[in-house]
């Protein structure tokens, strides 16, 4: 069973937790895109855990965990990311994480460049996380990368990176007049970091060509894809899941199964159009009730009612074939729950989610369904729920159009219902 994890809106939606649950029924668990601009937060019987780059399948002892080709790798966050993990008991060796000898190491440069570069556009920023993500995909694309199969031989390494520390201080020196790169202190960065990795790095597309059961975890969600989503105020990668079996190394084979994530309300962080987001009191009593920070960044997430038109379009580009609401918990303090059911553009109304300058002139159309103001977080049937509580959440299923599965009803590995 090959089966895909993929956030339906902006990301964040509790993809890590559902892949912490998930797992339990897969022998491998495989990051295919991104790397450490978002992060998930996992709550289990050991602790809570916030990964940035390793699959959230890592803390489970019986699983394989394997990073592949489309992501890319910031070697000194991998560090600390193992070693934090190891300083809390979870083993971390070769037999349990597998890095693509062809996934791409994000340097120091490249969020060097990403900040410069967020400074430069000042208040018309993107947003970037500045972890060097769009910096690291576009020198990807230009084939001016170090790859982790790099790392085996670092004699052969070492002229290729002197010809592309040249080339990129005709930006960072030249351009943005930044103290120029120095390839002797990217080198010893890469024997710092990227050697105790060695012996981790192999051809991954060989070893998932013969597993039978592998889970994929997507980071971020449809909104952020760098062609469906809202563009520019994008990853720079793809997060749909038609694009896991190629970002795991694997592209001849078909998933058997999409699991789209989805909160019962909305959340966002960064910038860019985000149509039902609240404002002021409602807007900071929902952050606050759903502790939206950002796992990666701590930024505070922007919130709003559930988004019915944009839930709907990432379901249709995720081609989930099931859903997974989370944190259903966090609404019971509401008396009514605002969903946007519509947008009107121009004075027009619309169920179709738009692109470009309509999406940034969009205004949300409000419906408000009844609340059940009490603690939900001890339900684990579905008949356990309040009457109000099943109602919004198979008005939940009609508005996106997907079957729910699973729902969140806290944060710990057992707090859920199965429907």
């Amino acid at each position: 069973m090959l089966t895909a994890v993929v956030g339906i809106n902006w990301g964040d939606e509790g993809k890590g937790r559902m892949v912490d649950l998930l797992s339990q029924d897969y022998k491998v668990v495989s990051r295919y895109q991104g790397g450490n601009n978002a992060g998930h937060t996992v709550v289990n019987d050991r602790g809570t855990f916030i990964l940035n780059l390793l699959p959230s399948g890592i803390l489970r002892e019986d699983t394989v965990n394997v990073m592949g080709p489309g992501m890319v790798i910031d070697l000194e966050h991998l560090f600390h990311e193992t070693q934090r993990l190891r300083d809390a008991g979870i083993e971390i060796t070769p037999a349990h994480l597998k890095i693509s000898d062809r996934a791409t190491v994000c340097m120091p440069y490249h969020k060097l460049m990403d900040c410069l570069e967020e400074d430069r556009l000042a208040d018309k920023k993107f947003g970037s996380t500045r972890r060097g993500i769009a910096p690291v995909y576009a020198d990807k694309y230009m084939k001016k990368s170090v790859r982790m199969g790099d790392l085996k031989d670092l004699a052969a390494l070492r002229p290729h990176l002197e010809d592309i520390v040249e080339w990129k201080n005709l930006t960072v020196a030249k351009g943005y007049g930044a103290d120029p790169i120095s390839a002797d202190e990217m080198m010893a960065w890469l024997e710092k970091y990227g050697l105790p990795f060695v012996d981790y790095i192999c051809d991954t597309t060989k070893f998932l060509s013969s597993a039978d059961d592998v889970l994929f975890e997507a980071q971020l969600g449809a909104l952020r894809d760098i062609d469906f989503g809202i563009y520019p105020y994008t990853s720079s990668s793809s997060t749909i899941a038609a694009y896991a079996p190629v970002g795991a190394g694997i592209p001849g084979r078909k998933l058997d199964k999409v699991v789209g994530i989805m909160k019962a309300y909305s959340t966002c962080v960064g910038e860019g159009p985000f149509t039902c987001e609240l404002f002021d009191e409602a807007g900071n009593a929902l952050r606050e009730a759903g502790h939206e920070y950002g796992a990666a960044t701590g930024r505070p997430r922007r919130v709003g009612g559930f988004d019915a038109v944009a839930s709907r379009y990432g379901v249709m580009m995720q081609g989930a074939t099931e859903i997974a609401v989370t944190k259903l918990d966090v609404l019971s303090y509401l008396e009514v729950i605002p969903v946007c059911e519509a947008y009107e553009v121009d004075g027009k109304l619309t169920t179709d989610f738009p692109m470009g300058e309509d999406l940034k002139r969009a205004k949300p159309v409000y419906r408000m369904h009844p609340g059940w103001k009490c603690d939900i977080s001890g339900c684990r049937k579905f008949e356990d729920l309040p009457e109000n509580a099943q109602k919004y959440v198979r008005y939940l299923e009609q508005a996106a159009g997907c079957k729910i599965s699973y729902v969140s009803v806290g944060a710990e590995r057992e707090a859920y219902i199965e429907m």
